[in-house]
Order: structure tokens, then C-alpha cells, then sequence
């Protein structure tokens, strides 16, 4: 939704496990580290824990990614089954097919049988449980039983618990005190302090295609670990609602009152409920947002060439296709344009994005001045943008935003960063008016991709 507002080829803080985005901050890298050590060592059963939202299956996902081709493994996400069920499911995972009425013995020398197989061709197997602080005591004796399935000198399946607190609970049990010494490697994701935070956000809107000036000032990040206790799901919910808040109020800058707006609209607020007027501001702002896109443009249009802004904005279908002539001073140094076909303006200027964008070296720069999901919208846009530099210098692409499509309007090309900043400066006042932005030919190029259908 506001990812081209900020220049962002993809969603910075999705709360699904992407292993792009992958923070080896706050200790999550030694982890990682240590956990692949430990599984090419053969080492027995091993444990992480962490509170909810803390990025456990984050790491999971991380760990399977890097693990060399000659391990396999077997993911449970939902292990809550009873002992009877267990060796079943995993038995499917692995993908064998036991008979629905296979005793439990039966399961588990068909899965010996297996694993003997696969260790016999070089292969490791390796059991990620997830949330295994919901799977029952005796189920947990179970794994320990699998855990004893090995030859003379290795194991044949590892076991690698992830779960919530509440785990280290359940293995303090006196009953469980076998499977509890059979766990060879502890590890606990803390929260993130204040200065990870910090890097956390700056590295995951990089990751997501950002390249300007850090967004998040050290009173506002402070606000965030407040609010999220440091947990990087909670990060992730606050920052996506700080920066579509501040998108809705047509700022690139974040402020403290979108933080508080972010929180009073998560679920884990510790100030107040969560109350549906915010909602309804969210709604009303974009919805002022989009509707007001051509009004604004066309009255600041007007005032830049000299016309005293009306008092009260028109309806847009009330707007003429093009801005009137200037009745004062020209703007500066406009470039003459023949005129164009208004249907055929916006065609042309894609057509020749594509030849553009085929062209350039990857680090050339152009300067991204705004977005409109209205075509015929956008076509006046064009036509009035053609009074102030040459049209053959502005450049159009379609993309996909907030799940619908979307045209993306560029001004100029540049071979360097310090050029295209100078031509962001001396930009006319009309076409800042919505914050333009640097953005890299790669970065398009990504961008365009993504949003093709797969």
C-alpha cells in the first residue's frame, strides 16, 4: 500500500517467515550458527525457546534453507497429537504410507527400517517440532523413544524442539526427566533491545528495497520497543501500521503520533482497546488521499503559475483536461512540448519506459515523483507535468499497489547519485508535491517483476 511512497520494491514487514529477511541480530546469527554445528555434529535432541513472537519460526525456516543437501528434513506445526498419533505423522512426513490400523510397533520399525535406508545413502534426517510446548507429556516421551533410534556411532534422527516458555515448564516435570537430559544444545531468543530494534528496522527496509535516509529516529524506535517489549512479530505490526499512517497523512517522516495510532490499533496494545474510529481515520485518509491526488496537483498547478488557489476545492469530474495557461510568470525554464493526444500520452510514455528501462545500466537513477491507480487521471497528469519539463523525460511503468494495479510516474535519468540529487533539488515546486523520491533502474526492474503474475 504505501511501498512506492517510501521506494520500496517489496513489503518491508511482513509477519510471515521470509528468509530474506533474515535479522542476524540479537543473537539470532550465533544461534543459527550453533544450531547447524550441532546438527552436523549428530548431536541428540535440541531445544529453542522463545516467547511468542519472538522469531522462532523465523529461524526454523532460516535453519532448513542453509542446511547442506545431504540432510532432510521432517517439519511438525501442529505436534498437539497424542502418543498413538505421533509416530503416524510422522511417518507421513517422511512419506511413508503405514496402514491407518498399524499398531504402534509396526510404525515404529517401518521408520527404523527408513531411517537405517537413508543413513545406509549418506543421508541425515532431522525433525523440526514447532510449537512444542502444546504437545502432551506422554508425546513428548515418544520423541525421546525416537531419539533412541540410532547405530553404533551416530543417531539416526535428530529432533529439534522449538517452543514457547511454557516447555521449559513442561520438561521440569520429574516424569520427563530422561527426555530432558537427552537435550544436548539450549538455546533462548530474547527480546531485542532498543539499538537491535534500531538495526532490525533500518535492515529490513533496506532488505525491501529502501535507499534513502533512516526513517525511524531514536524516539521513535524507543516508543516501538515500549510498545512490542522487543518481540519482532509486535516490531513488525507497528512499524507496517507506522508507515502506512504516515503515508495516509502524505509525510515521509514519522513521528510519535503515528507510533501511538500504530499501537491504539494492534491487538496487543497495553494502553487502551483498540478503537474503530482509528479505523475509520486509516479509511478516510487514504480514501482523501487518492480522491484528492488530481484536485491537489491541479490547484498547486495553478498557484505555481500564478493563479490564487479557490477557495474551495472542485469536484474532480469538474476539472478541465488540461490546467489553464498561466496568467503570470512562466514556470522556470519549461521545456516547449508539441501537444499530445491525451489518449494516447500515457501509451506512449509506457511504451517508451520499456525501451527505457531495457537500456540503462542497472545503477542509473531516476526520480520517482508519485503513483495513480486512474489511467484517464493520470493522462491529465501527464499532459500538465509536459508544461514544466519535457515529456520525453518522464517515464511511466505499471506495478501492483495495495493488491490492485497501479502506474508509477519517473522524471529524468541519471548515470550518479550526486546528479539525480542535484535534479531532485531543482525539481519545479508542482512536481515535489508529493515527496519524490531516488530510485535505482534495478530497483524498478525488481519491482516490475514482482509484480507480474506467477
Amino acid at each position: 500500500m504505501y511501498y512506492t511512497h517510501f521506494g520500496l520494491a517489496q513489503p518491508p514487514f511482513r509477519i510471515t517467515p521470509d528468509t530474506g529477511f533474515f535479522y542476524s541480530g540479537g543473537n539470532r546469527g550465533p544461534i543459527l550458527e550453533t544450531l547447524m554445528y550441532a546438527i552436523g555434529q549428530g548431536e541428540g535432541i535440541i531445544k529453542v525457546t522463545g516467547e511468542v513472537g519472538s522469531g522462532k519460526t523465523m529461524l526454523c525456516s532460516m535453519l532448513q534453507s542453509r542446511l547442506p543437501a545431504n540432510v532432510e528434513t521432517v517439519y511438525l506445526a501442529n505436534p498437539s497429537v497424542s502418543p498413538e498419533e505421533i509416530l503416524h505423522a510422522i511417518a507421513l512426513e517422511l512419506q511413508l504410507k503405514p496402514p491407518r490400523d498399524a499398531s504402534r510397533l509396526e510404525v515404529m520399525q517401518m521408520l527404523h527400517g527408513h531411517l537405517l535406508e537413508r543413513h545406509a545413502q549418506g543421508k541425515q534426517v532431522v525433525m523440526f517440532v514447532e510449537e512444542s510446548q502444546s504437545m502432551p507429556i506422554s508425546t513428548l516421551e515418544e520423541i525421546r523413544l525416537l531419539s533412541n533410534l540410532e547405530t553404533a556411532h551416530a543417531k539416526l534422527l535428530q529432533i529439534v524442539l522449538f517452543g514457547q516458555p511454557e516447555l521449559d515448564d513442561n520438561l521440569r516435570q520429574p516424569h520427563i526427566r530422561q527426555l530432558r537430559e537427552r537435550i544436548t544444545h539450549s538455546f533462548r531468543l530474547n527480546p531485542l533491545k532498543p539499538g537491535e530494534i534500531r538495526d532490525y528496522l533500518n535492515f529490513r527496509l533496506r532488505a525491501a528495497g529502501y535507499r534513502g535516509p533512516d526513517l525511524f529516529s531514536p524516539p521513535v524506535i524507543n516508543a516501538i520497543a515500549k510498545a512490542t517489549n522487543g518481540l519482532t512479530r509486535r516490531i513488525n505490526l507497528i512499524a507496517d501500521k507506522a508507515l502506512l499512517a504516515a503515508f495516509a497523512g502524505n509525510t515521509h517522516t514519522l513521528t510519535l503520533e503515528h507510533v501511538k495510532a500504530a499501537v491504539r490499533d494492534s491487538e496487543f496494545s497495553n494502553d487502551e482497546p483498540s478503537r474503530p474510529r482509528l479505523k475509520l481515520w486509516f479509511a478516510a485518509s487514504l480514501f482523501a488521499l487518492g480522491a484528492g491526488l488530481g484536485i491537489a496537483l491541479y490547484a498547486l498547478f495553478q498557484a505555481y503559475q500564478g493563479d490564487s488557489m479557490p477557495a474551495r476545492a472542485p469536484a474532480a469530474s469538474a476539472l478541465p483536461s488540461q490546467p489553464p495557461a498561466a496568467k503570470s510568470a512562466p514556470a522556470p525554464t519549461p521545456a516547449p512540448v508539441a501537444a499530445a493526444d491525451s489518449t494516447d500520452t500515457l501509451e506512449a510514455r509506457l511504451a517508451a519506459t520499456q525501451k527505457w528501462l531495457s537500456q540503462q545500466d542497472k545503477n542509473t537513477y531516476s526520480i520517482q515523483l508519485f503513483g495513480s491507480e486512474n489511467p484517464q487521471q493520470l493522462t491529465q497528469h501527464l499532459n500538465a507535468i509536459g508544461k514544466f519539463v519535457q515529456i520525453n523525460e518522464i517515464f511511466v511503468y505499471r506495478t501492483i499497489a495495495k493488491r490492485k494495479p497501479s502506474l508509477t510516474v519517473l522524471y529524468g535519468s541519471f548515470n550518479n547519485r550526486r546528479t539525480a540529487l542535484d535534479a531532485l533539488a531543482k525539481l519545479p515546486a508542482p512536481l515535489k508535491t508529493y515527496n519524490p523520491i531516488l530510485r535505482t533502474v534495478q530497483g524498478i526492474r525488481v519491482e516490475i517483476a514482482r509484480s507480474q503474475p506467477s
